[in-house]
């Protein structure tokens, strides 16, 4: 194969033509990488590897473009180049961010316990499915949610005090909120037991 023509396209963004009539846009760090130019003969196998490169340098620009606004899971982020990239060049990326620290499923998961148990008030099955859909290993998910166990009566008497305890006047309201508590991610038993200890107070 040879290189017909090459020419800047925008930015830094090359257009290289092949007498092949394949045609390619390649970063200029590419093009001078592989020292490319208008005449020379490349063999194709030679062309997949400068494709490869230069779909990688694209990819991993938008691993680290991503990263700056939130942090992702492996997964996650894999999931999300994998729309536009091959599954080669996405698990290379990976391997790079991993190697950069800027992907850390466990410290990850860390903050997102945080988040789901501290802010969000959410028990452990409701924080472990949204965990679960961010692409967090379920080992993980569970190591991390197992530091708020002691918590769970703590953050179900805050959620009553704060916003359902109006709705306990009578065995119609008392349903709607354990409704609301299981959503909240809450077990009936750890709901059952709070409520009981915040109801015999109310009588008391």
């Amino acid at each position: 194969m040879k290189i017909t023509s090459l020419e800047k396209y925008k930015g830094k963004t090359y257009h290289v033509d092949f007498d092949n009539d394949e045609t390619y846009f390649w970063h200029f760090d590419i093009i001078c990488e592989y020292h490319l130019k208008e005449g020379m003969e490349i063999p194709q196998s030679a062309v997949e590897k400068i494709v490869f490169s230069n779909d990688f340098r694209k990819a991993k620009e938008r691993a680290l473009y991503l990263l700056d606004y939130r942090d992702y899971s492996y997964t996650e982020l894999f999931e999300k180049l994998e729309k536009n990239y091959s599954e080669d060049v996405c698990y290379k990326v990976m391997e790079r961010m991993v190697e950069l620290g800027t992907i850390d499923d466990r410290r990850y998961a860390e903050r997102l316990a945080r988040h789901y148990s501290d802010v969000k008030m959410y028990g452990y099955y409701r924080a472990s499915a949204e965990m679960r859909n961010k692409g967090v290993p379920k080992d993980i998910i569970e190591e991390t949610l197992s530091e708020y166990e002691d918590t769970v009566y703590e953050r179900l008497f805050e959620l009553i005090n704060k916003k359902y305890y109006r709705y306990l006047d009578d065995e119609k309201g008392v349903k709607k909120v354990k409704n609301a508590l299981v959503r909240y991610g809450y077990s009936y038993d750890d709901i059952n037991a709070v409520l009981n200890e915040v109801l015999s107070e109310s009588d008391d």
